[in-house]
C-alpha cells in the first residue's frame, strides 16, 4: 500500500509541475510579420511605419507574471517620403544618439485564455529619445496553434516628452503620434 501512495505522489508531483510549466510561455515575434504603424493628424497629416527589430515576451498565465522586450529601430520610419523621414531621424528622434525605442513589459491585468481571444492591459517602461516613460498598452491577443497574436493601439506624447515639436509656420501638427502595434510569431513552452 505504501509504494502505490508513494507512486500516486510521485505522479501527483510530477503532473503539477508539468502544468505550471505548460502555463508559462515565450513569445518570439517575427519582425516580417509585425509593424509599428503610426500616424500623425495636423495641416498636414501622415502616415507610416517602423520596423520591429525584436520582441520577445515570456509570460506565465496562472501567475500573471510577464517580462522581455519589444524593440523598434528609430532611423526604421517610413512615411513615403525621404526628405522628410530624414529631417523626422536628424531633427525629432536624434537617431544617430537614439538608435532604439524599446517597449520593456513589467505587468500585465486581465485574464489571457490559454487559445482563442483575450484583451489584457500591458504596463511597462516605453523608453523614447533615450528617456523612460510608465505606459500601459491595451492589447487583443489571439493564440492558436503555436502562433500569437498582439495587437494595439496607443498614442505617444512625443511634445510632452521632450522632442522637439516638427510644426512649421504653415504646417501644424499633432503634439501626440497614434501607434497601432501588430506582434505576430511564435509562442512555445518557456525553458
Amino acid at each position: 500500500m505504501k509504494i502505490h501512495a508513494k507512486m500516486l505522489l510521485v505522479f501527483l508531483m510530477t503532473s503539477l509541475a508539468f502544468a505550471a510549466n505548460a502555463q508559462r510561455q515565450t513569445f518570439i515575434a517575427n519582425p516580417g510579420a509585425s509593424s509599428v504603424a503610426f500616424s500623425l493628424t495636423g495641416s498636414h497629416s501622415v502616415k507610416g511605419i517602423f520596423h520591429l527589430s525584436s520582441a520577445r515576451i515570456d509570460f506565465d498565465r496562472t501567475a500573471q507574471t510577464i517580462v522581455g522586450n519589444v524593440v523598434v529601430g528609430a532611423a526604421s520610419g517610413d512615411s513615403g517620403e525621404k526628405s522628410r523621414d530624414a529631417k523626422m531621424n536628424k531633427d525629432v528622434l536624434e537617431t544617430g544618439n537614439f538608435a532604439e525605442i524599446t517597449f520593456v513589459p513589467k505587468s500585465y491585468a486581465g485574464a489571457l485564455a490559454a487559445s482563442g481571444n483575450s484583451t489584457i492591459q500591458v504596463s511597462g517602461v516605453f523608453t523614447l529619445h533615450g528617456s523612460a516613460h510608465d505606459l500601459t498598452l491595451p492589447m487583443q491577443i489571439h493564440i492558436e496553434n503555436g502562433h500569437l497574436t498582439a495587437t494595439g493601439h496607443f498614442t505617444v506624447p512625443y511634445v510632452q516628452w521632450g522632442l522637439k515639436d516638427p510644426s512649421i509656420f504653415i504646417l501644424k501638427v499633432a503634439k501626440e503620434v497614434a501607434i497601432d502595434l501588430t506582434l505576430s510569431g511564435s509562442l512555445s513552452a518557456a525553458n
